[in-house]
């Protein structure tokens, strides 16, 4: 009701103040009076309205109504702020730096959903502390149903991101989300990645190796472990006396450094396409 009296009265005060304009000109009436007239209502009535909206408590509402109109005169396209759901398995560090990233950078994505596997894991408590809504998941339900894309899809979820989730995303969500679904791998893929290849085990493998470097991968997910289009990488050097812990530690850096951005970067292209 508030709404609709706020359209009325703030068409009658731009009809009221078109005839005064309209008077102190002293244009006399005919075509030339009516259509100087319509010129005017439609200049006037924008501002009237949210003038009136002001103290009716509705400021909000006839300021993105309008904002609405105007991108449909101009023929621009509103640019949507891509909502996110982060799966994720554990302690939630990549987690936390992706919720801070994006708290602070508000234009390029908001985290929409955290969805977890593990009962009491760290993640659930970043989200409680970031009121971020929490979805704890059932094995069987995610593989062989579709109740969590349809919960994905009511939640408004347009993109994936995969920090620390350690179930292998199944092919329906896959084909619900293409090209939407992206992981973080600590190590430089191809190399040392597939079933198993998570946390410690990757580094044991480098150290084990004796490789000179490491490194992160961040990639799209596809049907196979770690094996989609990568994105981006970025490495670090393995001294001598590293041991899998001081790897870890190292990768970690990188991970906190890079991932969000790139998220974020990824969420940009996405948007613009």
């Amino acid at each position: 009701m508030l709404i609709i009296f706020t359209f009325a009265l703030g068409g009658s005060l731009c009809g009221i103040t078109g005839r005064k304009i309209i008077a102190l000109i002293n244009i006399q009436e005919g075509i030339i009076w009516a259509m100087a007239y319509i010129v005017l209502i439609t200049l006037l009535w924008p501002f009237c309205v949210i003038l009136i909206s002001i103290p009716l408590g509705q400021f909000s509402f006839f300021k993105n109504y309008l904002h609405k109109v105007w991108m449909k005169i101009s023929g621009r396209k509103e640019s949507k702020i891509p909502l996110v759901a982060i799966l994720a398995s554990g302690a939630g560090s990549n987690t936390q730096k992706i919720v801070d990233y994006f708290n602070i950078h508000t234009n390029d994505g908001k985290i929409q959903l955290i969805v977890c596997n593990k009962i009491g894991a760290g993640v659930l408590h970043i989200a409680k502390k970031n009121n971020i809504d929490t979805l704890l998941i059932e094995k069987d339900k995610f593989f062989n149903t579709d109740t969590y894309i349809i919960e994905f899809k009511k939640r408004g979820v347009d993109f994936i991101i995969l920090a620390g989730f350690l179930w292998k995303v199944p092919s329906n969500l896959i084909k619900a989300y293409p090209d939407k679904i992206i992981n973080i791998h600590p190590a430089l893929l191809p190399k040392y990645g597939g079933k198993g290849m998570f946390g410690n085990h990757v580094h044991e493998a480098v150290i084990a190796s004796e490789d000179t470097e490491s490194g992160i991968t961040i990639h799209y997910v596809d049907e196979l472990y770690d094996h989609g289009n990568i994105i981006f990488q970025a490495t670090c050097k393995i001294d001598e006396k590293d041991t899998p812990s001081s790897l870890a530690q190292k990768i970690h850096l990188l991970e906190h450094q890079h991932y969000p951005i790139v998220i974020a970067n990824v969420l940009k292209m996405q948007n613009r396409s």
